[in-house]
């Protein structure tokens, strides 16, 4: 698709677009999707899609990253390219959104809620372009599929594990817990309504394993700054948690390294963060997941299939569906305390039943 273009770069059929740099060349995205969406015979190239990154931008190992690899999956699945474009600055979401509409995708994914209130205006005003919105969902739009994981769930996962571990008794490769203190922690990137959410259902994590726990918390201000997310990190770190748990995205290896370089642990989130962010492997004891490159599969397939209707509106990611999981880091395999895996399974029983009812929901509280 992008073969055309002066201001993508290409990699096996997927073009990424810095809309920064656009802006700064004094190009237009528009310009440079059109005529990237026509083969060299002016002929369509099959199906084409766009990603728009969230505030964290892509190459966070996490969120972003985890949207892009359904893509990527589809593109090799299926006659589908796709084109990310990152923009960091959610004032600049809606024209952002209208430019790649205007330029003939066949899909557009929109990552985060972030991009809920531009969408409620383009959705509308470009009522034969599918959309994709991740975190969120446009009530009425029969052109929008709108993907909410239960981040509550597995944010109450993350909780249970930190809950567990903060009270055994625990050593690996020079990290330990600290059973005397039962102190845990989690930082937040940016404080916003979903982000809210993650943090209090983490506590009730916690508190579902054990009471006593404390809880400290606190936001870096954002989802690509790893200093801030450092420095929140190893306050509470000092202040004696010895299992820290971050919604920060990009932002998050600030976590990481605070407990690799303070002999303590992290969890990571949305992804297997032991593999993605590898040189921390041997503090992240495991990550509280979602299976977004699954949901942005289906989403591409169905485009592929000329059937977007079956995607439209509302679509969940849920324990119960099992595409919500904790999933155990690669150097701790065998190595965590029973009582870990007994408290999940509890756990993902409990809500399978319907016996656990959390007071946020799955983007704000």
């Amino acid at each position: 698709m992008a073969g055309n273009r002066t201001d993508a770069r290409t990699y096996g059929g997927r073009a990424t677009i810095d809309r920064r740099t656009v802006l700064a060349s004094g190009a237009a995205i528009v310009t440079g999707a059109v005529a990237g969406c026509l083969g060299d015979d002016g002929e369509s190239a099959g199906t084409e899609v766009a990603i728009i990154s969230s505030p964290a931008g892509f190459d966070d190992n996490a969120f972003n990253d985890n949207a892009v690899e359904g893509l990527e999956e589809a593109s090799n699945d299926f006659d589908l390219s796709y084109t990310t474009i990152e923009e960091t600055e959610e004032a600049q979401y809606e024209s952002t959104q209208a430019d790649a509409a205007e330029s003939g995708y066949d899909l557009i994914v929109c990552v985060g809620d972030n991009h809920t209130d531009a969408l409620e205006t383009n959705a509308d005003q470009y009522p034969d372009q599918n959309w994709m919105l991740i975190n969120n969902m446009i009530d009425g739009a029969d052109n929008v599929s709108g993907w909410i994981e239960m981040n509550n769930e597995m944010s109450f996962l993350a909780g249970v594990v930190a809950g567990v571990m903060t009270n055994e008794e625990f050593e690996h490769e020079g990290s330990s817990t600290d059973p005397g203190e039962s102190t845990v922690g989690f930082v937040g990137g940016e404080q916003i309504p979903l982000i809210k959410a993650f943090e209090e259902s983490y506590i009730e994590g916690v508190e579902w394993v054990n009471e006593d726990v404390e809880v400290l918390t606190g936001y870096g201000g954002s989802f690509s700054d790893t200093g801030a997310a450092n420095d929140v990190a190893e306050s509470q770190i000092d202040d004696g948690a010895d299992v820290v748990w971050h919604a920060a995205s990009a932002a998050g290896a600030g976590v990481f390294s605070a407990a690799q370089d303070h002999d303590r642990f992290a969890l990571g989130v949305d992804v297997d963060q032991s593999l993605t962010e590898d040189q921390y492997q041997d503090v992240i004891l495991g990550s509280a997941v979602k299976a977004l490159n699954e949901a942005t599969y289906e989403v591409s397939e169905a485009v592929v299939d000329d059937d977007f209707e079956r995607v439209v509106g509302e679509q969940n990611l849920s324990i119960e569906q099992g595409s919500i999981d904790f999933v155990v880091g690669q150097a701790f395999e065998d190595e965590l305390p029973d009582a870990v895996h007994e408290s999940l399974d509890e756990a993902k029983l409990a809500f399978e039943n319907d016996e656990i009812e959390l007071s946020c929901g799955p983007t704000s509280c």
